[in-house]
């Protein structure tokens, strides 16, 4: 770790987020004349001298400044992340009280949410998996891996680059895994395990699938789908590996018709339902009431019948991917939404998400009455959702909560 002589200074005017704790500085807030010329902990100060944070200066990220301290004495040096971690994991312990029960996977570390840039970790059972999205978290990762191993133990650690950053930070797309705290190459193909999620089964091998492999931060609104499928025909739209297929079959649905543009996203759908058959956790009549098929969620909602669905679900992935492209994002947001307005039912029940966390969740709204007006229907907020606890949103940092979801009645 590098530690700068100097201070890096904040230009007149671009410094009053910073002081309210937004952890993001851009090239053009700061004076060009300041900046180091390596990578490493700078004290950040305002254009008149102000201590503002400690922060991690990097010209090769594209975030070139993150804020990580705003207390003078507490410099982030390899001990402040070790204890950050502990902090962090230490804030979930509620869920490990639960792992022997209903669930086992879950977050331990939420990026800036939890004050640690470009770095989520998850729980799965006895393994860790790490997401690395920014280069100080790279340059950090054996410090990280350390305070995990020291405080949890786990049968392995898997870390690896997030290939959505990997361009715009310059980092090659890496997979390292640790046993007791040293790295190791695997002998052979990791074997698949089980893990459980509100009392659901799903089957992953570690290390594969989207982003860490499975998607925790939607747990809370699968549960509450249950409240709405009973003896209803649900179609699932971008349904990945199942999560709410299988709480709708739990639900009492009639039947679940689920897409995925991934082929072994819906086959591990299929497996899973097979699963928790096998386990008794759903009833065997589940396997004749769902169908899952490779599929464009667009496609086919255009290409489906009306009135055939009474409960329709729209998780799709991050449409808008930066700032750049949000609002081609939002027409695509705006059109898939109408498209499910108008093909279901009259009163039926439209779950509709959103992890574009560029997509503030008053734009999500506003897309959502403009998909109404167009689809001729009028629409009712049932219920406003989303990420789970162990996502938390950071006040100071509203790009936290990437995750918005709505449960609308559409009324035609």
């Amino acid at each position: 770790m590098s530690l700068g002589a100097d201070m890096i200074a904040i230009l007149e005017g671009k410094e009053r987020n910073l002081f309210k704790h937004h952890p993001w500085v851009f090239s053009g807030a700061m004076d060009a004349s300041t900046l180091p010329a390596s990578a490493g902990v700078e004290k950040v100060v305002s254009y008149d001298g102000r201590f503002i944070a400690w922060g991690w200066y990097d010209k090769d990220s594209h975030i070139p400044l993150r804020l990580l301290s705003w207390k003078e004495d507490d410099m982030p040096d390899s001990a402040w992340w070790e204890r950050s971690v502990r902090e962090s994991v230490l804030r979930r312990k509620s869920f490990f009280s639960d792992m022997s029960s209903s669930t086992n996977v879950f977050r331990i570390i939420h990026g800036e949410a939890d004050l640690l840039p470009g770095l989520v970790a998850d729980v799965y059972g006895r393994i860790v998996r790490i997401i690395v999205s920014a280069r100080v978290a790279w340059d950090m990762r054996e410090v990280v891996v350390r305070a995990i191993e020291g405080l949890l133990h786990p049968q392995m650690i898997i870390l690896n680059t997030d290939s959505a950053f990997c361009a715009i930070e310059k980092l090659h797309e890496i997979v390292e895994y640790y046993q007791e705290g040293v790295r190791f190459t695997p002998a052979e193909k990791l074997a698949e395990m089980r893990i459980r999620e509100d009392g659901i089964y799903y089957g992953l091998v570690p290390g594969t699938g989207q982003k860490s492999g499975f998607y925790c931060d939607q747990r809370e609104n699968r549960r509450r789908l249950e409240q709405y499928v009973k003896d209803a025909v649900v179609f699932d739209g971008c349904c990945y590996t199942g999560g709410f297929t299988l709480h709708a079959l739990r639900g009492g649905c009639r039947k679940v018709d689920a897409f995925d543009s991934s082929a072994d996203a819906v086959h591990r759908l299929l497996s899973n339902v097979h699963l928790n058959v096998d386990l008794g956790v759903l009833p065997s009549s589940s396997l004749e009431r769902v169908t899952a098929n490779k599929a464009d969620v667009f496609e086919t909602l255009r290409s489906i019948p009306r009135n055939a669905y009474d409960v329709m679900i729209l998780d799709p992935p991050k449409l808008a991917q930066t700032i750049k492209s949000l609002e081609s994002a939002k027409k695509a947001y705006k059109d898939l939404n109408r498209l499910a307005m108008e093909k279901i039912r009259n009163g039926g029940i439209l779950m509709t998400c959103s992890c574009s966390g560029s997509l503030k969740r008053e734009d999500f709204r506003t897309v959502l009455a403009w998909s109404a007006k167009d689809a001729g229907a009028e629409v009712q907020i049932l219920e406003t959702l989303g990420q789970g606890m162990d996502h938390p949103v950071r006040m100071s940092f509203p790009e936290s909560e990437y995750l918005k979801a709505y449960i609308l009645r559409v009324i035609k």
